[in-house]
């Protein structure tokens, strides 16, 4: 086993590490000895990773765990049993037998490694959201092309059969012209208190945890999981699990590239802690389309971090309302769909059912052994957590914000473009992308 802590050194910027089907097996089925699997790393070590490999080493050779965290990384590497074990993903990046890597880590290094990974020539699968900032998202969707790399996004109702059959009879016109779409996301959260900065601790490289992102002291509030309600690391819930049933949303309502406008109100009406990001929000999105009537679409999501009270009894879901009937659909197992009447009537199977893996993770592998994308290519991701980003934008700002769909710019906002993006370290770091 190789452990290394973190240096400088330069790793080298482009690699041979494009994968042949000669060498990973047939296309068709997966390769029948652990040897010939695709070998993975899996950088972060936390909750999320834990899920994952409970796929990935089934299906990969798992060859490097990367974590800061060097008490997570052994903890970690009981069940994951890689050969290799790292606090600096430029190890990872170096290996010329890693063919793909997993990103498990907190939203703040998800474009950094992802787009590093691409450059190396290695596939990747990148956890929701895909980027901490719009820019960032841009900027892997170009990395992910120029390098002619596989790159899955988390979004694992891509590969939900219940989800996607749903999404197809949408396509079908089960309800007609899909008009609107209303997503949720109801939960109560934790109150992550009040702390003060204070010293790491020492089994922790919280230098290269901060990565990229502006630098801040340590604080026990702002670590482990509770990153996700701080600005400069995390993208609120409207970006944690908002991410799903945004993209959801947006997938059924059959809508491309960005709205025209994104409003957005909310703020702490619940948690008075330290928390940065707002634990109600109600956001709103409009696409033109071709300027006529039934051309226009809606999609609103609702965000209520603080209640135990969801609709159907789903804390999350989807309402996608059409001009001959309403569907609605929860990754939760459920659906129900009313017809033109208001009456609640069967859900039939689509007339063409969508062929998808057992698992989101399958798929990705597969879609690497195929050379072809995965069904949560990052363009689709890239164009979901834009909305993310718009709407955390939109409600700091508490304005709506226009939009040039076609530049990809928010027009005569200053402000708002500065949120699109981020500050970086002002020292400078070796994982902030070029071009930012």
């Amino acid at each position: 086993m190789t452990t290394r802590t973190t240096t400088r050194r330069v790793f080298l910027g482009s690699l041979a590490a494009t994968c042949s089907h000669s060498a990973l097996g047939s296309p068709t089925n997966l390769p029948p000895s652990v040897s010939d699997r695709l070998k993975i790393a899996i950088i972060g070590c936390g909750g999320r990773a834990s899920s994952l490999l409970e796929t990935f080493r089934d299906i990969c050779e798992i060859s490097w765990i990367c974590d800061p965290d060097r008490k997570r990384l052994e903890q970690f590497n009981v069940k994951a049993k890689a050969a290799n074990t790292t606090t600096d993903l430029r190890d990872i990046l170096s290996d010329a037998k890693v063919q793909a890597v997993v990103i498990a880590t907190p939203d703040h290094w998800h474009a950094p490694a992802a787009i590093m990974a691409c450059n190396s020539g290695k596939h990747v699968y990148v956890e929701k959201p895909c980027s901490h900032n719009f820019r960032e998202g841009q900027l892997l969707v170009e990395a992910a092309r120029r390098n002619k790399v596989v790159v899955q996004h988390g979004t694992q109702s891509r590969s939900n059969p219940m989800i996607a059959n749903a999404m197809q009879l949408l396509k079908e016109g089960v309800i007609g012209d899909v008009l609107t779409a209303k997503a949720w996301n109801i939960q109560r959260r934790k109150n992550i208190g009040t702390s003060s900065p204070s010293e790491p601790p020492s089994e922790v490289d919280y230098d290269t945890w901060v990565g990229p992102a502006e630098f801040m002291p340590f604080q026990k509030n702002r670590f482990h999981y509770d990153w996700h309600w701080w600005h400069n690391f995390g993208t609120g819930d409207i970006g944690n699990d908002g991410a799903h049933e945004i993209d959801i949303a947006r997938w059924g309502l059959g809508v491309e590239g960005l709205p025209s406008s994104a409003s957005a109100m909310g703020g702490k009406y619940y948690f008075d802690d330290d928390q940065q990001f707002p634990d109600q929000a109600m956001c709103s999105f409009e696409w033109p389309g071709n300027g006529h009537v039934r051309h226009r679409k809606q999609l609103l999501f609702e965000m209520r971090i603080w209640s135990k009270n969801y609709p159907y009894n789903c804390d999350t879901g989807i309402e996608f309302y059409g001009t001959s009937g309403m569907l609605m659909v929860s990754k939760r197992g459920k659906q129900m769909l009313w017809n033109d009447d208001n009456k609640l009537v069967d859900v039939p199977m689509p007339k063409q059912v969508p062929k998808l893996e057992s698992s989101h993770q399958l798929d990705f592998v597969k879609a690497v052994l195929e050379s072809r994308k995965p069904t949560a290519d990052i363009e689709i991701g890239h164009q979901s957590v834009a909305l993310i980003h718009l709407a955390n934008a939109a409600v700091r700002l508490g304005r709506t914000l226009k939009i040039d769909s076609a530049k990809e710019i928010v027009v005569d906002d200053q402000e708002a473009t500065a949120l699109l993006g981020r500050q970086y370290r002002k020292e400078g770091h070796w994982s902030i992308p070029a071009g930012v």
